[in-house]
């Protein structure tokens, strides 16, 4: 159907790159990585990310970033901070068709969405963004899944779904770039707080106050930064916020269960691995004090990762707010 080069070959680029050819397209998967290359080329695939699952062969596998000429679409799968590299070297090549985003997070410094740093690296770029519940683990196993194509081109928006759907994975399309960018990015930080919440021990009805709370402090700072506020009721907002604060394949909840009991962040870091919450608190903490906005849940989780606040005092100074109306 059409030719797509995946720029990253962690869980998630792998996991769209077997969707892709699943599909029937053509799929380059590219690592900057000599040795990640010669390994994903022998054994077809990556034990340590994606358990059990194999590459087929008909999926190309290489180091030349050249491969994007020619692709319907480019998708970049690497984390939030490459993201701008990557873009940086893509520029030099041409006729690589559609830029698809899927990582979720801000850029530390400049703060900008990552369809923004994208754009600022290559002006003439048509961009999107796929983003919503799509853990790698079951895409790459073919579990039916739905996710968002946005772009403030609906024609880009309709490429990418008409060429990136199969039967398992249902891809909708919106025009509201903002809003799904920023549900992507902050519903990192609330998963972070759900793990707290497990590893202290609390119960279901404290994950579902955090939940329903949190997802009123993303609408919150989407709505101050233009986002359309029924963005946050979808699949990238609520959808996303609900899997990744309860799901097993989450890292970011898994860094937070071991915070909340009690191991040290730089230790729960290193033993998880990217954990883009950790880094989107403290950007988040900035658009906030930026827009003058309240954000509790995102403070709380601020306060613990960068402030040194102690994870058993965050439940009550959370409990203990002034009574306010919920609306």
């Amino acid at each position: 159907m059409a030719d797509i080069a995946v720029l990253g070959s962690g869980g998630w680029g792998m996991a769209l790159a077997l969707s892709a050819f699943s599909g029937g397209n053509g799929v380059t998967l590219w690592s900057p990585f000599e040795d990640e290359v010669k390994m994903l080329s022998e054994k077809r695939g990556n034990e340590r990310l994606l358990s059990g699952i194999k590459l087929p062969d008909g999926i190309k596998i290489t180091s030349d970033m050249s491969c994007v000429r020619g692709a319907a679409i480019t998708i970049i799968a690497v984390p939030s901070t490459a993201v701008r590299s990557v873009a940086k070297q893509l520029a030099r090549y041409d006729n690589f068709g559609i830029v698809v985003n899927v990582a979720k997070g801000l850029e530390k410094g400049t703060l900008l969405r990552l369809s923004q740093v994208i754009k600022e690296e290559i002006p003439s770029a048509k961009v999107a963004v796929l983003s919503g519940p799509s853990h790698a683990e079951e895409v790459a196993r073919n579990i039916p899944t739905s996710v968002v194509s946005a772009s403030e081109s609906p024609v880009s928006a309709q490429i990418v779904q008409d060429i990136m759907s199969t039967d398992n994975l249902r891809i909708y399309t919106s025009d509201d770039l903002i809003g799904v960018e920023l549900g992507g990015a902050l519903k990192n930080i609330i998963a972070i707080a759900s793990g707290f919440c497990d590893g202290l021990g609390l119960g279901d009805n404290s994950r579902a106050a955090l939940i329903t709370r949190g997802l009123a402090e993303m609408a919150r700072l989407g709505v101050c930064m233009g986002a359309q506020e029924h963005t946050f009721a979808g699949l990238t907002g609520i959808g996303d916020l609900v899997v990744t604060c309860t799901s097993r394949h989450s890292r970011n909840h898994r860094f937070g269960v071991k915070v909340g009991s009690g191991t040290p962040i730089n230790q729960a870091l290193s033993e998880v691995g990217t954990v883009e919450g950790y880094y989107a608190a403290d950007m988040a903490h900035e658009l906030a004090l930026k827009y003058n906005i309240e954000m509790p849940i995102i403070e709380e989780c601020y306060a613990v990762l960068y402030k040194n606040k102690d994870v058993k005092d965050v439940v009550n100074d959370l409990m203990r707010r002034p009574k306010r109306s919920e609306h």
